[in-house]
């Protein structure tokens, strides 16, 4: 629910998702339109459709479970390589890379600061810089990075000057004086 939108929009919403639909058996089995009525107005209309998918697939080869190993995950329809990484290091606190749009920007940012970080070989790069980096407990870390790229990292107004990587970030010279513009 908090891919593309805000945490305080999120959190109503996901409190009346985990009362109506507790299980994956619940979900599954709830009406269709049920299921998109309670999503809205999250927008990315497609993903409650996708979650009820995975609900059903879950439910009927997995005896209600989610598996927790990656190629099982990236098997079902809506479970990309972020997601399956998402599920296996928040879910199952396994030692999984992330890569969403935050990590990527501080992962670029500190280890790259050249090329286009949109491409698709600078994403293949990036997420091999993800796997490298991490620590054995991948839980506390994907989410404290995540965090970091949202609040100190950010896109458009990176706060360098109290970034504690300033040191060790290849950005950080263009950033700092691109800041102080």
């Amino acid at each position: 629910m908090l891919q593309q939108t805000q945490v305080d929009r999120v959190l109503p919403k996901y409190a009346e998702w985990l009362e109506k639909y507790p299980t994956f058996q619940a979900l599954a089995q709830a009406p269709e339109h049920d299921v998109t009525q309670t999503w809205r107005p999250l927008g990315y209309n497609i993903r409650p459709k996708r979650l009820q998918s995975i609900a059903r697939e879950a439910v009927a080869r997995y005896d209600g479970k989610l598996p927790a190993d990656e190629d099982t995950l990236l098997s079902f329809k809506g479970i990309g390589q972020y997601t399956a990484g998402a599920i296996r290091s928040f879910a199952f606190r396994e030692r999984a890379a992330i890569l969403d749009t935050n990590v990527a920007r501080v992962l670029f940012r500190v280890f790259v600061a050249k090329g286009d970080p949109k491409s698709h070989a600078m994403t293949k790069h990036l997420w091999s810089v993800s796997a490298a980096v991490l620590p054995r407990d991948v839980f506390d870390f994907n989410q404290a990075l995540m965090d970091f790229g949202s609040m100190v990292c950010s896109a458009r107004n990176p706060k360098c000057l109290v970034c504690p990587m300033s040191k060790s970030c290849r950005s950080y010279p263009y950033s700092a004086s691109a800041n102080s513009k």
